[in-house]
């Protein structure tokens, strides 16, 4: 039987009433159960010591946070819905109660999901490093002119992208972001990394998929101005003539636990409306 549960809940009231209802529930039944809620990044509350499993009221956004600063240990999280389209927070309030009677029990299913690691590296000190569960983007500002991208492969030299920016997708953020910008979507169970530009100047430049393996390096030309690099969406940074970006899987894995009553293809039919005429 599980015995410590910790509750991560967005910050507005219809997610905290939904995790304090479930902390209740799990009160009812001697279960510790702690309830944290997602404040803005450098407030993010440590998890509980001994959690064995986490439950995110919220939507995508907030199982994002939550698996950057949670998820490194391997501790299974399930994601519920509250509000907003929930691609990865697939589990409805209606369907929760029944999902937590399995859990408890130790009675479910966990999909391994991989991370990203980006760092900057400025005049070789490494000046900020995140990992991400969706992707690792470079954009230009709302003003600025394209940039250019020269991209490298394990040191090799791929190409110069002359675009608004450049996306580096896991499989998970192939139905983000990546997708909006005509990336692929990738069965997030995959080991891949996709690289997306954003708004290229050439027609030619297509979407490329890498094996997991490999260091992608991005270097700004001198000319870069007002360019931002940007975890998950949520965590910015500041970018100068000559950064380097460098990017590659990170160690361990997200662990969600799957819900039973959806698989990944129906989530695409239903969410994305994917394959309707």
């Amino acid at each position: 039987m599980i015995e410590s549960i910790c509750i991560v809940v967005k910050k507005n009231a219809a997610a905290i009433q939904a995790g304090e209802g479930l902390q209740s529930w799990l009160a009812a039944r001697a279960i510790q159960a702690s309830l944290l809620i997602n404040e803005p990044e450098p407030e993010y509350p440590p998890l509980p010591p001994g959690t064995e499993i986490i439950i995110v009221f919220g939507g995508d956004g907030t199982l994002l946070s939550a698996a950057r600063h949670y998820g490194q240990g391997g501790i299974p999280i399930l994601g519920v819905n509250v509000g907003g389209l929930g691609f990865i927070t697939a589990v409805s309030l209606a369907k929760l109660y029944p999902i937590m009677e399995n859990i408890l029990r130790r009675e479910y299913e966990t999909e391994d999901r991989m991370q990203l690691v980006g760092r900057v590296i400025r005049q070789g000190e490494i000046l900020c490093q995140q990992s991400v569960l969706n992707d690792v983007v470079i954009n230009k500002g709302a003003l600025a002119r394209i940039v250019e991208l020269k991209a490298y492969i394990d040191n090799e030299y791929l190409t110069t992208y002359r675009a608004d920016g450049l996306i580096v997708s896991t499989p998970t953020g192939s139905s983000a972001y990546s997708l909006a910008a005509g990336g692929p979507i990738v069965v997030p169970t995959m080991q891949a990394v996709t690289l997306i530009p954003i708004c290229p100047f050439m027609l030619t430049n297509r979407p490329l998929i890498l094996p997991d393996d490999v260091t992608i390096s991005v270097v700004l030309d001198e000319r870069s101005r007002d360019v931002f690099l940007t975890y998950d969406g949520q965590v910015g940074f500041s970018l100068q003539p000559h950064d380097i970006i460098e990017i590659q899987k990170a160690p361990g894995v997200i662990r969600l636990i799957k819900s039973p009553y959806k698989n990944y293809f129906e989530i695409l039919r239903t969410k994305l409306r994917w394959g309707e005429l």
